[in-house]
């Protein structure tokens, strides 16, 4: 069966289009977003364009700030300083991947994790380890989100999650071994978690012989059809995070076409973890507009 991220994204992003409606009906501002966009890479202007056509469609309100690929470091630092101290904006990311003379470590250390709706700082991380409030990181929340919308619990289960990036696969592992715990206002208890979780790499010596052990898989390698259908056991669930381009063709990291017989449930690319990624961004500053209104904090 697919997992159709494209339709659960759109029913999330309705959601947070009626709230978004009933509070300016209500004499309240819209939630607002800020993108920073450092330099000129084509996919992340793409990824941007995405997600400021996203806002558009639920009202969150946007703002892109586009910089010169050889701005300073201190610039960069600076402006995120602005955006931490600016009462209008609700929360704000700060587009990956960064030009090579930016640390992108000091980037995520400087931003508010208050205002992190990515959810990629150290402290944003580092309070999710330990069952705080924080926000949960976007790539991760949506692929929980979307087996949640599914039924497919991951309590007892033995996950493999294939890459260890800071992005995906760290946080990733870390949600799924956590207890479900309750975050911030207007998110509910997440039934996912209590999951038995192995995490390889490209250095993982016998993954077929792991994967073939897993009831869930998450590939998040960014190698072109790694998971082949000789590494999933029948009736495995497999999550694809892999975006790659292939003879001008996007394909995951999973071989979908033989692995696919053989999964209870897998996700399309494009189509699957993608959109979802991009919900949970919007969901992630809907809360961050909801704890300022009711004054909530994060502390």
């Amino acid at each position: 069966m697919i997992l159709d991220g494209k339709q659960i994204a759109a029913e999330i992003r309705e959601r947070l289009r009626k709230s978004v409606e009933f509070n300016l009906a209500n004499g309240l501002r819209a939630p607002k977003l800020a993108i920073v966009l450092v330099g000129h890479n084509p996919a992340s202007e793409i990824y941007v364009a995405n997600k400021i056509k996203a806002c558009n469609e639920v009202g969150i309100e946007v703002q892109k700030i586009a910089l010169e690929e050889d701005i300073k470091e201190r610039q960069l630092l600076a402006e995120i300083r602005k955006l931490n101290k600016d009462k209008s904006v609700d929360g704000f990311i700060v587009q990956l991947p960064l030009p090579a003379h930016i640390s992108e470590a000091k980037v995520m250390s400087t931003i508010d994790f208050r205002k992190d709706v990515d959810g990629l700082t150290p402290m944003s991380m580092g309070r999710v380890i330990q069952g705080l409030n924080a926000f949960r990181s976007a790539t991760p929340a949506g692929i929980q989100q979307l087996l949640e919308a599914y039924n497919i619990s991951t309590a007892g289960k033995h996950v493999v999650v294939i890459g260890r990036s800071n992005i995906v696969g760290k946080p990733m592992a870390m949600l799924l071994m956590q207890r479900p715990y309750l975050s911030l206002p207007n998110m509910s208890a997440s039934s996912m978690g209590d999951a038995t979780v192995t995490v390889c790499h490209s250095k993982t010596q016998g993954l077929a012989k792991i994967c073939r052990t897993a009831d869930i898989i998450i590939v998040a390698a960014g190698s072109p059809k790694l998971l082949k259908a000789g590494m999933v056991k029948e009736g495995a669930v497999v999550i694809d995070v892999g975006i790659n381009r292939v003879n001008g063709k996007l394909v995951g990291d999973v071989d979908f076409e033989n692995v696919a017989p053989k999964a209870s449930y897998i996700t399309p690319v494009p189509g699957g973890v993608g959109p979802m990624t991009i919900a949970m961004l919007l969901m992630n500053t809907s809360v961050a507009y909801s704890a300022k209104l009711l004054r909530f904090k994060m502390e």
